[in-house]
């Protein structure tokens, strides 16, 4: 797999599951350096329920990204781009098969502001013992734990 210099992956990160788990530690394994960006409490307000404030996220991302052995920078982000779109030193973005379209969006927008386009590197799925992908709305719902086991 390619090394890259500096690597984005970005997300709410609310009821922290595998699929999250799946999304940092790649961009942790392909980079000498990540820029996790965090959906602040206000942008995150436009989803329907609770979400856990962006300072609880942010430890917990820490706390993980304290694990590896890369330097990395957690920003709280106000927007779909972060900084991804204006970022010069970025070479790659992470993201899941439902964000893909975003990473897109942020090239067009490199593009337009005379930079490279980044790699995009799409994780495949992480699904639940239903076959179904585990996600934070499903953790909420009760269908699942943050594992992906059914909760009956």
């Amino acid at each position: 797999m390619t090394r890259y210099r500096k690597v984005a992956v970005g997300g709410t990160f609310d009821k922290f599951h595998k699929g999250h788990e799946a999304l940092i530690s790649t961009a942790f394994n392909v980079a000498d350096e990540v820029l996790i960006g965090v959906t602040s409490d206000d942008f995150a307000s436009y989803k329907d329920h609770q979400i856990q404030p962006c300072h609880m996220r942010i430890a917990h991302l820490r706390r993980i990204a304290d694990s590896f052995n890369v330097k990395y920078t957690i920003k709280e982000i106000t927007d779909a781009n972060g900084t991804a779109d204006v970022d010069e030193e970025l070479d790659a973005i992470v993201v899941s098969q439902e964000t893909e379209q975003s990473a897109v969006h942020i090239n067009e927008i490199r593009l337009i502001n005379g930079l490279n386009p980044l790699d995009i590197i799409v994780i495949e799925w992480v699904l639940a013992d239903d076959d179904i992908p585990i996600s934070s709305t499903r953790i909420r719902k009760g269908e699942i734990d943050m594992d992906g086991n059914l909760v009956y």
